[in-house]
Order: structure tokens, then sequence, then C-alpha cells
């Protein structure tokens, strides 16, 4: 991170170390092939598996978003929620949805985790054919700006799944080339730059794992790709196919092969293996958090708390059930930069507080609140994304 940071960095000390490590999983069948079984929960503490969320044999519930009303899939083709070959998933904290895309398709699925409900988004952005390989999107992730990314295998579209309200939007970025100094390190060639997974950083940059376990940096403002180095710990013959950030800001890999999980230092690219799981075929892995980010929720009193985190109306509720906390607290809001910008008085009656802030003129983007007691003892610490 930059050192302008450096403020914002102090805020942030008391962070929960004991935060959620879910990892959500694209796992598939045990067969030689791409065969999709279900996608579900993994404990990152431990690598053990929990919930399966929806599986191959579901009974799926699916609403076009172009026809504005439910559909029924052919399951025999590669245009249905259920198709047997996916290699993508993200995971939409804000809204807990699973978002992913059969390989051989350009169609979007959304999953709501909770409620088991689809959003098909048709589009016509994303050029996927079945016979080209170098078309298939095998990447996805969620950006620090609460968009959805996803790299097809050659780095010829760079897409952006964008929410506002209920409906979808896709966007091409462009074509991703070779850093100048990669090399026969390319990104945009079979051996060396295929496949994998992507995570995201705090400043909105991207990560891409390879199959080969390379690493290249994206930049998203000159979409070039960057020779970053090669995963160092794994087996020889091990496909990474799944990587996602867990809360300790390492980097959690998976192959489809049916091998260990690796926790990986994203500094250092050195590997460790796993406990738990040691034979699950995961083609795909997402998580809410991200590389480099010192802005993780800290809410040190569990009576205390701001919603919605996803902002579409301006105004976000401040609500306080708690004695401990007294007389007047100081919320302050931050950009990325670390810039405050905004500051706002709240006070508190006999422990309670339900109050509706309005954000003024901020503009679409992530934001840290920050609100603190009147010693300067950090309360709560939360990211939110203002959405115009």
């Amino acid at each position: 991170m930059k050192k302008h940071l450096f403020p914002l960095f102090l805020l942030l000390l008391g962070a929960n170390a004991n935060a959620q490590q879910d990892l959500f999983a694209l796992v598939g069948k045990e067969t030689p092939n791409i065969t999709f079984n279900d996608f579900r929960v993994i404990d990152a503490a431990n690598g053990v598996s929990g919930e399966k969320i929806f599986t191959a044999d579901s009974s799926a519930k699916v609403f076009s978003q172009a026809r504005n009303g439910s559909v029924t899939e052919d399951k025999n083709t590669y245009n249905n929620s259920q198709a047997v070959n996916m290699a993508t998933l993200a995971y939409d904290s804000f809204n807990n949805n699973l978002v992913y895309m059969p390989m051989f398709s350009s169609n979007i699925y959304v999953l709501n985790a909770k409620t088991k409900e689809i959003t098909l988004v048709e589009n016509n952005v994303a050029r996927v054919t079945s016979c080209d390989i170098n078309s298939h999107i095998t990447r996805m992730a969620t950006g620090y700006d609460g968009n959805i990314y996803a790299i097809n295998n050659a780095g010829t579209q760079f897409l952006q799944i964008s929410r506002k309200g209920n409906q979808y939007t896709v966007n091409d970025l462009g074509i991703i080339k070779d850093d100048a100094s990669n090399g026969k390190n390319s990104f945009t060639i079979m051996e060396t730059g295929f496949g994998g997974d992507m995570i995201a950083d705090a400043d909105n940059n991207f990560y891409v794992f390879s199959a080969a376990g390379n690493v290249f940096k994206v930049s998203t403002k000159e979409l070039k790709a960057k020779f970053v180095g090669k995963i160092s710990g794994i087996p020889e013959n091990y496909s990474v196919n799944g990587s996602a950030v867990n809360s300790k800001g390492k980097v959690v890999i998976a192959s489809a092969k049916g091998a260990a999980l690796y926790e990986v230092d994203l500094n250092t690219l050195q590997a460790k293996q796993m406990a738990g799981e040691q034979n699950l075929h995961i083609y795909d892995l997402a998580s809410k958090y991200f590389a480099n980010d010192k802005a993780v929720s800290n809410n040190v009193f569990a009576n205390l708390d701001i919603y919605p985190t996803r902002v579409d109306e301006h105004f976000i509720n401040v609500n306080v059930n708690d004695k401990k906390i007294k007389g007047n607290i100081k919320m302050n809001i931050f950009d990325l930069s670390g810039k405050n910008v905004m500051k706002q008085n709240l006070s508190v009656k006999d422990g309670s507080l339900s109050q509706q802030v309005y954000l003024k003129s901020l503009v679409t983007g992530a934001y840290l609140v920050s609100i603190t007691d009147e010693s300067g003892k950090i309360l709560l610490n939360k990211k939110i994304l203002v959405s115009e």
C-alpha cells in the first residue's frame, strides 16, 4: 500500500483477528473431466468442507433478467445454471450472492446463497464459443470496488459485471497484454498463462494464478499483466485451478485434480500445505477478502453497527444498543487513498442511538467508516460501497 495510507493503517490496528475465514468452492465430481458437482463452503482455518449451497441435482429456480420472468433451462446444453463445465466463481458479500459462468457460455448466473434463487444475466458482450479454448472464461473475482471481474484464457476479454438496483450490466474493459518484461513467462500463452483463477487487492488490481502455477499482476489502468513469479512448495504436477484470499491475507489455492489445499504468501509465493480436505476436485475458489487489505470490519461492540453496507440511496443507519457506549461518538469516513472525506458527531443517550446519516456528496466507490468514542478509541471499522 502507498505511504499516504499510513494514517488509515493506524485506525485499523484493532482489526478483528478472529474474522470468519470461510471460502466458497466450485467443486467437481471425481472424474478425469470437468464435471460440476456443487458449490460449497470451506472453512479456511482447517480446510474442512461445510454446507453444500447448490448442487448439480438441485432444483433450479432461474429468473431471466432479459425476459423479466422465470425460465426453464435445458440441462443438456452448455447454457444452463447447472452446466457440466464450469470454472469461475466470485462472492458478492454485499448481497450474499455467488456469481459464476459456465465455461462454454456467455451466460452469467447470480445465485443467492440464502434463498437459492438464481438470476440469469444474458449478455452479448462475452464472446465465448465452445470450440475456442482462448475464449473460455476461467478466472473471476470480486474487485475492491464491489464489481465482479472475469478474464478469459487468452486475456482478450476483461469483463466487468456491475449491479445497480436489481439490474446487472456487463462491460468489456479491453484486451490484457503481456508486460514487456515477461519474456517467456507469457500471460497469453497456454503453457504459462491459461486457466487458473484470480484474486483482487485493495488497490483494485488483480493477481491471476495460472494453472501452471505462474502468478501475474494485472493492472486495471494499463491493462497489462506483469509476471510476478512462480509458486514454490507445491508438487510439480499440481494444477492451480482455484484461488481466494483468507482472513489472514494469505492466498488459498486448490486443484481440479483432487489434491490438497495450499496457503500461499503473496509476497514470497511460498506455499504451505493445509490440513483438512485432501482430495477435493476444486475448479474455483471465492471469498470476501482482498490482498493487502487493512480495511476489514472491526466491531468491538456487538450492539453497534451500520447498515446497509451497499449504499444506493446515500443514507446509512447507525444503531447503538449498548450501555457501555456513552456520550458523544465520532464517525469518520475515509476514501481508499486514506483521505477523510466526511466527519459527523453523534450523541448516544442511555446506551441507545438510532440515526440515519446522509452521506452528502460521496461519489461512487468504496469507503471505510470508522466510529470512535470521545477518547479516540475505535469502536467500529466497516467498509461500505456507495453506488449512484
